[in-house]
């Protein structure tokens, strides 16, 4: 048995969406029905819109309530030469938005220019100083992108110092709204109707009303904001970003074909190239320095320096990697140490990258599946400033919100927040909201959960359902890959990778093998037996390798369901496959014999536990079947692991024949003695028999009083009464010793299996003990 990391939620089998009739009038496969209708898409109308997205479902922007007034004060801006400044941020979302808007701006005529606040010293959002120096260097109007929402003093502030200020954003709002000249905000906008767009999606809106045309020039900067900000891909988004992917393929902008180079992106781009590739490297600028220069290489219109700020943009990456590889390892050090096992985890250390403490947090997060927040202390300020990453159940914005009076600044979503707090209160924060954790959250929230699309078994997974599932793309946050369940064996189950981290399996059904790759799920490969029934959740995706193009499956996670045998018979150095940690492992041996660093234990030890046993492993077997099926039948472990030695078996030493005891007891009649010591040796080179057997002849003569000893020999007995061989108990031992080895021994992996299973449902009745020869 092996358990599965998460919990599998299974939809497929729900009425709600094996009903298809209301899909009935779309011309689309059964299973692509049952995939829409897991994701909502319960009418005709609504899967024709899903699946043939088209630019006139977008929403018009006059629903963003403040809209015409914003664009009619940058048009008396841009007539009375006023200078602009676009105020943005610096992540993926960010510098999308801030490009957006800049080039939106100067095309209509403004004098614009463009300010992405640093990170480390400036924070996230509006920041007072920046808008007084922006004052002081004449700027009349600020407009701010994926930020502004929260900045209400500082809004204050700007318009002390007669500064307008527009603000877009798609953050959450709070209680209280900045006393801004405009805000274009979704969830400000009653009449807007779809309140999840990205910050760049809410700058190309105003970017559209303020040009007076739909700017498809700037999908492809839409595309990677919105991919790259985990926004949910429906309704107008997804939309977006459909028409965005065949933006990007095709962009001539020469920042994006230099990244695209780095990237080895070569044909269609695709969300997995926007969340895995260009994303993170565009983040990577604003996590390590000021995030300008990604504004900058989109912006550029010269190859050469697009190549070189592109490289510059690689190098950050490659240094960002390693940071927080280090801070992770230190992070989990720290929570390694801690006495007690928290229901919110947060760690705070001196010297920590900003930056990069989402990342940290979500690696937390994914290792324990508790809400963590990661903080960096900076000793000058007492500041402690960071990010928080939560799991499905505990809502970060709003828990933390429930205590404002503990941060300096705070903002952010349901899953993400950033925040910035005195150091002293760290301990306060982590109190209150381990409370609430306690108040809000099961023992089954703290475990991940997979929602299941449909069981499938091997020979349903071709090219052609890849094919067909690719009509729901493109995939992202409320529009997942489908993941899919399937219940087979593995032919072959390896490690693989440099460090043996990651998993292989494949199986075969007919003339379809289908490979599935579990990355990270190497140190599962000992606790999965072979010729065993596995099941597996994952996604399914074309591997492509020297032209040829297959289905494979990678896997999210896997569980055994039945208990498992694993046959170490015979092995030497078995003991190398010794678990880690070997607590509620269980070694027992039969005949009490000492294994030397193995805490062994007898059979009553284990037969007395009351519990569920993680390996149970036999170092040699018993005297009596029944030993084993006691065991087996009442003993709950999930795994089995068979350790027997092989040497000095009796098995291919067969039982003397009767001709054979027949010709030696006429030898004897005729010799009329026997010196063991001396003719035993004799005798063996004579007939080829070994020594064991003859000794076993004689001990049979001796039981049935067919020979006694005399002075030290062997000889004949008088007169001795006629007896069956068979009668000799000496001989049922040695018959029952090999029957045992037979089973135990000699038999193959599926003999032994099956002989144990059907052991468990066995008739336990009495046996005589089988005695050592």
């Amino acid at each position: 048995m092996l358990e599965s990391q998460s919990n599998w939620i299974f939809t497929y089998n729900d009425k709600d969406v094996t009903n298809t009739e209301s899909l009935a009038e779309v011309k689309v496969s059964p299973i692509i029905k049952q995939l829409m209708l897991q994701r909502g898409i319960d009418t005709a109308e609504k899967a024709k819109n899903f699946l043939n997205s088209s630019l006139d479902q977008l929403h018009n922007t006059t629903g963003f309530s403040q809209i015409d007034k914003a664009v009619d004060r940058v048009k008396q801006a841009i007539e009375a030469g006023e200078s602009i400044l676009v105020y943005g941020d610096y992540d993926a979302d960010g510098v999308t938005s801030t490009t957006v808007m800049v080039e939106a701006l100067r095309e209509i005529g403004a004098m614009c220019d463009y300010y992405i606040p640093n990170r480390f010293t400036e924070g996230y959002g509006p920041n007072e100083e920046a808008f007084r120096e922006a004052h002081k260097q004449g700027f009349q109007l600020i407009i701010t992108v994926d930020n502004g929402v929260a900045g209400i003093d500082e809004v204050a502030v700007a318009n002390q110092l007669g500064l307008d200020v527009i603000i877009t954003d798609h953050h959450e709002v709070q209680e209280t709204l900045p006393d801004a000249y405009a805000i274009i905000h979704p969830k400000c906008s009653e009449s807007y109707p779809f309140k999840e767009l990205a910050g760049v999606g809410v700058a190309f809106k105003f970017a559209e009303h303020l040009l007076g045309y739909f700017p498809e020039k700037f999908l492809d900067l839409v595309v990677i904001g919105t991919i790259a900000d985990l926004v949910p891909l429906k309704d107008e988004n997804r939309i977006l970003v459909h028409k965005g992917l065949q933006a990007l393929t095709r962009s001539e902008r020469k920042g994006i074909k230099a990244l695209k180079k780095l990237c080895q992106i070569e044909g269609n781009v695709t969300e997995e190239d926007i969340g895995f590739r260009i994303g993170p490297r565009l983040n990577a600028v604003g996590r390590l320095q000021d995030a300008n220069l990604a504004v900058e290489l989109l912006i550029t219109d010269d190859p050469e320096e697009a190549e070189e700020l592109a490289n510059y943009v690689q190098e950050l990456n490659t240094q960002r990697q390693k940071i927080v590889a280090d801070i992770t390892k230190e992070a989990i050090e720290i929570v390694e140490s801690s006495d007690t096992e928290k229901r919110v985890i947060i760690v705070a250390k001196e010297g920590w990258n900003q930056g990069v403490l989402g990342i940290v947090a979500s690696k937390l997060v994914q290792n324990y599946y508790r809400p963590a927040i990661v903080l960096a202390i900076d000793p000058e300020t007492n500041q402690a400033k960071g990010s928080a990453r939560s799991i499905e159940g505990f809502d970060m914005f709003l828990n933390c919100m429930e205590h404002r009076d503990v941060f300096t600044h705070f903002g952010g979503h349901a899953q993400a927040a950033g925040m910035t707090l005195p150091t002293e209160n760290v301990d306060e924060l982590e109190e209150k909201l381990d409370r609430l954790a306690q108040e809000q959250l099961t023992e089954a929230d703290y475990k991940p959960q997979l929602t299941v699309s449909s069981k499938l078994s091997i020979s349903d997974i071709d090219m052609a359902l890849l094919e067909t599932i690719d009509q729901l793309a493109p995939f992202g946050m409320a529009n997942p890959k489908p993941l899919f369940h399937i219940e087979a064996t593995p032919s072959e189950i390896r490690q693989i990778g440099a460090t043996k981290n990651h998993l292989k399996m494949k199986f075969v059904d007919a003339s379809v093998q289908i490979d599935s790759i579990g990355f990270g799920f190497g140190e599962k490969v000992p606790f999965l037996a072979k010729q065993t029934p596995v099941e597996v959740v994952g996604e399914l995706q074309v591997n492509e390798w020297n032209g040829i193009r297959k289905p494979q499956m990678m896997i999210k996670d896997i569980a055994v369901n039945s208990w498992q045998l694993f046959d170490y018979r015979g092995m030497k150095n078995w003991q190398q496959q010794l678990d880690a940690n070997l607590e509620n492992h269980y070694f027992v041996s039969f005949r009490g014999i000492d294994h030397k660093s193995l805490p062994v234990c007898d059979k009553e030890t284990v037969l007395n536990l009351n519990q569920t046993i993680e390996a149970l492993y036999l170092l040699d077997f018993p005297d009596t079947l029944n030993d084993i099926r006691e065991l087996v039948q009442r003993v709950d472990f999930k795994r089995l692991m068979v350790c027997f030695p092989t040497g000095g078996s009796d098995y291919f030493r067969a039982l003397p024949t009767r001709e054979e005891f027949k010709w030696l007891y006429q030898l004897m009649l005729k010799r009329k003695y026997f010196d063991y010591k001396i003719d035993a040796p004799k005798l063996a080179q004579y007939k080829g028999w070994k020594l064991e057997k003859i000794k076993l002849m004689f001990q049979v003569f001796h039981e049935l009083n067919f020979v006694t000893r005399k002075e030290g020999l062997i000889v004949p007995a008088d007169n001795p009464s006629k007896k069956d061989l068979a009668e000799a108990q000496v001989y049922q031992d040695r018959k029952k010793w090999m029957e045992l080895e037979e089973i135990f021994i000699y038999s193959s992996y599926t003999q032994l299996k099956t002989w144990i299973s059907e052991q468990m449902q066995a008739e336990i009745h009495e046996e005589e003990m089988v005695y050592g020869l």
